[in-house]
């Protein structure tokens, strides 16, 4: 049983602006390919590998697993972190866990999503916190 739902795009705009008006609903929304079965992401106009413009949009339950992470540590600032997360709907993406010490996230770590709605405007994007047991 999956944890989304099929959901339909506005008429207008690119996958990006899409992708983006779910976010601004507080919601991580990913593609799916009908022809593959396999998550698309980032948003696309047709799916990599079977050129399907097919494409059903689907919201993700935000739960995933750091795949990979790097710390940074910047001259005079605070480090942070720059992770890879393995959601569980089979997509990948690049963001960072918050709300912990950069050096504290750890490969295998849960996580769940949620966006971020930057104070100077930017569009939201998702970061992460890890899920506590």
């Amino acid at each position: 049983m999956t944890n989304t739902v099929n959901i339909s795009p506005s008429a207008s705009g690119s996958p990006l602006a899409v992708f983006r008006d779910y976010l601004g609903k507080g919601q991580l929304a990913y593609q799916r390919d009908a022809a593959t079965g396999e998550a698309v992401f980032y948003p696309r106009v047709i799916g990599p590998g079977s050129g399907n413009p097919d494409l059903t949009w689907r919201i993700s339950t935000g739960l995933g697993t750091v795949y990979a992470v790097t710390v940074i540590s910047p001259r005079g600032e605070p480090p942070y972190n720059v992770v890879l997360i393995d959601m569980d709907e089979g997509f990948r993406l690049m963001s960072r866990v918050e709300g912990l010490p950069a050096e504290s996230v750890r490969i295998g770590m849960r996580v769940r999503a949620r966006v971020h709605h930057p104070a100077d405007g930017q569009p939201p994007h998702p970061v992460f916190d890890a899920e506590i047991a």
